[in-house]
């Protein structure tokens, strides 16, 4: 069982790398987790934006395998609280057994083929976050979910 954070474009803010960094280091105790970084795409400015999408989309279903569980991070998915969160990653882990990639799009979301293949969209909050912002939120929320489910203090209700 492995999560994996899939996202397009590279985390060059270094504050947010920083703060990735330590999620990620931390989850390692309780999962294996990777995060997968696609390029940016070169020489967009010709380009709609239904093209990026799908050019996008064609690198993100190259790096997700037939028998992932893809859940795609998108304004339009459903909001979760964090124990809810815990408790869908949890019931993933004891009864799907298949690895779990969460998507984090580019900047003009996903395209139709890639809401095709997944198998859901959770959305972090009504409110806009700039996509290197939400890598390490994300990561954080997943750490907080392991946290959860074996009850050690780090969340509070």
């Amino acid at each position: 069982m492995k999560i994996t954070l899939l996202t397009v474009g590279k985390t060059d803010k270094d504050w947010v790398r920083q703060g990735l960094d330590i999620y990620v280091s931390r989850l390692k105790h309780y999962i294996l987790f990777g995060i997968v970084e696609i390029p940016e795409l070169k020489n967009v400015s010709a380009l709609s934006k239904e093209q990026i999408k799908n050019k996008e989309g064609e690198l993100i279903l190259k790096n997700i395998r037939q028998t992932d569980d893809v859940i795609l991070l998108d304004e339009r998915g459903k909001e979760y609280t964090s124990v809810e969160l815990a408790k869908i990653i949890q019931d993933k882990i004891s009864y799907a057994g298949k690895d779990i990639v969460f998507v984090i799009g580019g900047a003009y979301g996903f395209s139709d083929a890639v809401y095709q293949r997944s198998n859901s969209k959770l959305s972090l909050s009504k409110m806009t976050f700039s996509h290197q912002m939400v890598r390490a939120i994300f990561a954080e929320q997943i750490y907080r979910a392991f946290t959860i489910m074996r009850g050690e203090p780090y969340h509070h209700e």
